[in-house]
């Protein structure tokens, strides 16, 4: 995955998220500091771009101030596979008729199993 500092974003990925959250968003509503919510994105438990300058998170990783449940896990498999930030994006927030709807509605739905199981299976 892409350092904190990279991006790449593009429009259809912009779009497809949705919803984004400033670094300084997404430490209050975990509860953080900007430094450990920086650590949080290094250390691929949580997804941060660049848009327009700024470093933002998708507002649907964090939930009850917490990161979503599983996501850690599926960023990790997704490095491990070769996404980059961006691709990791694309791919949890594009919909699939298979799960139905995307990776992270199952994550959020605490259907993380079968798409942790995906994301593994990418890397072969």
């Amino acid at each position: 995955m892409q350092a904190p500092g990279e991006s790449g974003l593009d429009a259809t990925t912009d779009a497809l998220v949705g919803e984004w959250l400033t670094l300084q968003e997404a430490a209050e509503r975990l509860g953080l500091s900007i430094k450990r919510t920086k650590q949080l994105i290094r250390d691929h438990k949580l997804v941060g771009v660049h848009r327009n300058g700024t470093l933002m998170v998708p507002a649907a990783f964090i939930r009850d101030g917490r990161v979503v449940k599983g996501l850690p896990g599926t960023l990790t498999l997704l490095a491990d596979a070769g996404y980059d930030s961006v691709e990791a994006l694309r791919w949890l927030f594009t919909a699939d008729d298979t799960i139905p709807g995307t990776p992270v509605q199952a994550l959020l739905e605490n259907r993380g199993t079968e798409i942790r199981r995906r994301a593994q299976a990418l890397a072969f």
